[in-house]
């Protein structure tokens, strides 16, 4: 017998981000106007557990799951947060399009099954494709019924005979997606639901009519660089570079200093090219191997190690977008890497597609502290945008313990003779009912 469950109203929305510095976990809840109240956020990198946006250590990244998860639950002032959406990327994601095709033999109504069961037959032939490939989202982006093309997805008030459903699937190495899982399952946590991270950016920062003109978003991350193409309904290019923020740093320090000097230097001093340093300051830094020594430099200089890594990373994407720069309309800046000096002048100069910030203010109640506009969180804004959408469907559910005492202790014996008889019939652990698949989902 299925164990009784109440419908929570109340459970924040509980993004995580899986960076490849830092693990950030931000908690939100939707107001009568339908935007996103922020009600907290925490970050933890105790542990190395990501490298270039890959789950290298499930245990660790276990650890700092839970642990974030309990911080900010202490902040936002609840007993806990037992479970999140999380966004994921990484370099090995790529796209690919993929598409199923159903003939009903006569015309009748596109119920949501006949949809459910084309999106599987779709993550199925990718996954058979390849055995070391794993479907980490799927993206419809166009249908087709009779021949006529739909963007949205058919309603049951619809009939066709024949029908069509074209996806963009996010694909990348199996083991991706199951360290991931690895790591939700130590942490003691349920994972909600996964999503891609260039999908959730663009959830968060391209208007409809950005979408619908072409627009280009560049996640300037840590230690990944990925760069997304979108236009009318479908995503064109998904590109990932394997260096960020971190290799710039890690070059600044190869002139003598600290690692933390280093980042320090990038972030309060750096500029993106020596041509925009207006003023060519002379800096002194500790040297960590010359006790009481020190190493100069000019400001210049450093822009210079900045730009060189720059073009290194950024190049090989301006290359191939710039052949067909007339088909996109703006190219979106986000992640940590954006706050970087002359970003945008310096992107500006390697393109003739508009550059500006991409911004998701537009989701935020006027309450949330400004903060929370930054371009490093928009990765997890669109998390959670993504995550109201599925709960709308899902809602979280919990063991009702406002029953009658009486009623609580019928239930435990049922309960408990249920799981014994369980026990003794294997054929009922090989066969669960609809129900209990039902209850395990959620």
């Amino acid at each position: 017998m299925a164990k009784k469950h109440k419908i929570l109203q109340s459970v924040p929305l509980v993004a995580i981000d899986l960076g490849s510095d830092t693990v950030r976990a931000m908690a939100a809840e939707m107001t009568d106007e339908g935007l996103l109240r922020v009600l907290g956020v925490e970050c933890s990198n105790k542990f190395p557990c990501v490298e270039r946006g890959v789950v290298t250590n499930p245990t660790n990244a276990g650890y700092i799951i839970n642990e974030t998860l309990k911080l900010l639950a202490n902040r936002i002032r609840v007993d806990a947060l037992p479970s999140a959406f999380i966004c994921v990327g990484g370099r090995t994601m790529q796209i690919v399009s993929v598409s199923s095709k159903r003939d009903q033999i006569r015309k009748r109504e596109v119920l949501q099954e006949l949809l459910d069961e084309m999106e599987a037959e779709c993550r199925s032939k990718i996954e058979s494709r390849n055995p070391d490939v794993s479907v980490l989202d799927l993206v419809p982006y166009y249908y087709t019924l009779d021949g006529k093309q739909q963007d949205y997805a058919p309603t049951p008030s619809q009939q066709a005979m024949m029908v069509q459903a074209h996806f963009m699937a996010f694909v990348g190495k199996r083991d991706l997606e199951q360290k991931v899982r690895d790591s939700f399952a130590r942490s003691g946590k349920r994972m909600e639901l996964m999503y891609v991270r260039p999908d959730v950016l663009l959830n968060a920062l391209a208007s409809d009519e950005d979408m619908e003109n072409g627009c280009v978003i560049l996640d300037l991350g840590a230690q990944t660089t990925t760069m997304t193409v979108y236009k009318g309904t479908q995503y064109l290019y998904n590109k990932v570079i394997p260096m960020g923020g971190y290799d710039i740093t890690r070059d600044i320090e190869q002139i003598g200093v600290s690692l933390s000097h280093a980042e320090q230097l990038k972030c309060k001093y750096g500029t993106a090219c020596a041509e925009m340093v207006a003023v060519n300051h002379r800096f002194r830094i500790p040297a960590p191997k010359m006790p009481g020594g020190e190493v100069a430099l000019m400001a210049k200089d450093l822009a210079d190690i900045i730009s060189a890594r720059l073009d290194q990373m950024i190049m090989p994407l301006m290359d191939i977008l710039n052949k067909e720069a007339d088909r996109f309309k703006v190219l979106y800046v986000t992640g940590g890497g954006a706050m970087l000096n002359g970003i945008i002048e310096y992107l500006q100069s390697k393109t003739t597609i508009p550059v500006m910030y991409g911004s998701h203010a537009s989701f935020l109640s006027s309450d949330t502290d400004d903060e929370m506009c930054m371009p490093g969180y928009s990765s997890l804004i669109g998390t959670l945008l993504l995550g109201n959408i599925y709960r709308q469907s899902h809602p979280i559910q919990a063991k009702d313990e406002n029953l009658p005492i009486l009623e609580i202790l019928k239930q435990m014996t049922l309960d408990l003779f249920t799981e014994q008889q369980t026990a003794q019939n294997p054929s009922t652990n090989q066969k669960p009912s609809e129900i209990d698949k039902m209850e395990n989902n959620h």
